[in-house]
């Protein structure tokens, strides 16, 4: 038997732009939201017709879930380093870190906690932060490291430095990590 859904076929323009207000954003925000074109979300709002498509169902789960976008919002920096960690085109953490301070604030993106960064941990410490680093490098005791070391260009074994050069990229998966550094902290 075929599974059926109790999803709408389409939507009105109307509809959508009621949404996207009383979620509060612009028509580039809720773009950006709903990953089109500010174009597209411009043309669905003065559309007479029905709109079709992945937008109705879209529509209907935000309309059961407004805080879903909150959820999935890029936090606000809150240290001078932070590091995305996810998979393909998904990010699934993100990571803000005060090194002076050495403090560690994380943002989970996913229920799935074999796809965050610090699984179940939702407050690591700064040692946690540390081991998660090396854990996403080749080990301290690796054969001929000075030469892996050589060959990225690196004076040292620095696990940050070495995620900044491979992404944090392994062999044995395919998550990455991406740093960024605050110019002004």
């Amino acid at each position: 038997m075929e599974n059926k859904y109790v999803f709408a076929n389409s939507i009105s323009g109307d509809e959508i732009k009621i949404l996207r207000k009383s979620l509060g954003l612009t028509q580039a925000e809720f773009a950006s939201f709903v990953n089109v074109s500010v174009k597209t979300i411009e043309r669905w709002e003065i559309q007479k017709t029905p709109i079709k498509g992945e937008i109705v169902t879209l529509c209907r789960l935000i309309r059961e879930d407004m805080d879903c976008v909150e959820r999935f919002q890029v936090p606000e920096w809150r240290g001078p380093l932070r590091l995305w960690y996810g998979r393909g085109e998904e990010t699934y953490t993100i990571i803000d870190v005060s090194p002076q301070q050495r403090k560690v604030i994380i943002y989970n993106f996913t229920q799935n906690v074999m796809r965050r960064a610090f699984g179940k941990i939702e407050s690591p410490t700064y040692e946690q932060y540390e081991a998660f680093l090396e854990s996403r490098c080749f080990p301290r005791s690796r054969d001929k490291m000075k030469l892996m070391l050589e060959e990225l260009d690196l004076p040292f074994y620095d696990p940050l430095m070495i995620i900044e050069k491979t992404q944090g990229r392994m062999a044995d998966d395919d998550f990455w990590l991406k740093v960024e550094r605050r110019k002004q902290w």
